[in-house]
């Protein structure tokens, strides 16, 4: 059975178990694990998530409520909320913290520069500061990383080729996080081959994103690419919605966004990185320093299309695109 059909059989189970872990009596030995995601707690995306991190402790010998306890906490995209949660985690004194998002690792390293860390969806960490080189991390941080900034060039490509008469995009990013020049440095890049014209839009919070969105549409033939921001991931709903009024065709960097109706997205598998995090956390705990764990990159890379959305957008998917995409929602 593939992994990511283990975890949706297992996704009812933990989402009914984390609430329970906080309560579960504590035996000899048991290790206490802080996690601050950055989604909500109601995200639908959150159950996997969580159920793929327990698998990979499972698999190495750590069960919940028998050698382990873990605290979960969730950022939502919202700063205060980031801050509130890094200090309290910190504060319960885990073993070492689970953080997902650049603004959920900043957080924790906030509260306390010496709590071992191991991280994931983060975007350059050496630009931001959480290890010293992907090698050799050199410090309390380690985890898995996102992508390179190269491949944001991708998504313009993929605009391109499923609306071929874009010939203006806007590119939505927060402003806030330093990885989001990298991503849009790529994607101008590549812009004038493409005959495209480059308009970021900054969002810091989601009552920007109607109104960014709406002055950008009121000119002809433009279309959408959505960097890599925990912001964005939380309030990809916001997002889409803005995106289908104004009839942008619009690319993003996850398959979350076109499993809640946007129309195509390429990157990293999401699910991957808690399962193999949990590998990390469980060296961590049998005496490993996250100092000498080298950052590790994504294995797996998904295109996932739409074709409810790209229908609604009158947009026809070539027979090309659709053979190449990993999955395609009818």
């Amino acid at each position: 059975m593939r992994r990511r059909d283990f975890i949706k059989t297992i996704v009812g189970s933990a989402a009914a178990a984390w609430p329970l872990a906080a309560r579960a009596q504590q035996p000899d030995r048991m290790r206490r694990i802080g996690v601050l995601m950055n989604l909500a707690a109601d995200d639908p995306e959150a159950p996997a998530r969580v159920a793929a991190f327990a698998q990979g402790l499972q698999e190495s010998g750590w069960t919940m409520g028998r050698n382990v306890r873990i605290d979960y906490r969730w950022g939502a995209g919202v700063a205060d909320l980031y801050r509130r949660y890094g200090a309290e985690l910190v504060a319960l004194t885990p073993d070492l913290i689970l953080a997902s998002g650049v603004p959920a690792v900043s957080a924790v390293q906030q509260a306390s520069r010496t709590m071992p860390v191991v991280f994931v969806d983060t975007t350059d960490p050496v630009a931001a500061g959480f290890v010293a080189s992907l090698a050799r991390p050199g410090g309390y941080a380690t985890g898995f990383t996102q992508f390179e900034f190269g491949m944001s060039g991708k998504w313009l490509e993929l605009l391109k080729e499923i609306a071929p008469g874009v010939t203006r995009a806007a590119v939505i990013r927060n402003p806030m996080t330093p990885a989001g020049s990298g991503q849009l440095g790529a994607i101008q890049a590549v812009a004038p081959s493409l005959r495209v014209e480059i308009s970021p839009i900054d969002v810091r919070d989601t009552s920007e994103i109607e109104h960014a969105v709406a002055a950008f549409a009121r000119e002809p033939t433009g279309g959408l690419v959505v960097l890599s921001t925990s912001l964005a991931v939380a309030h990809r709903d916001e997002i889409i919605a803005s995106a289908g009024r104004h009839r942008l065709p619009a690319v993003y960097p996850f398959r979350i966004y076109v499993n809640a109706g946007g129309l195509v997205s390429y990157g990293p598998d999401q699910i991957d990185p808690y399962w193999r995090a949990a590998g990390y956390v469980d060296r961590i705990l049998k005496g490993a320093k996250p100092a000498d764990l080298p950052v590790q990159a994504p294995t797996k890379y998904e295109l996932v299309i739409n074709l409810k959305t790209a229908k609604a957008l009158g947009i026809e998917v070539s027979p090309t695109l659709s053979a190449r995409a990993d999955e395609v929602i009818e």
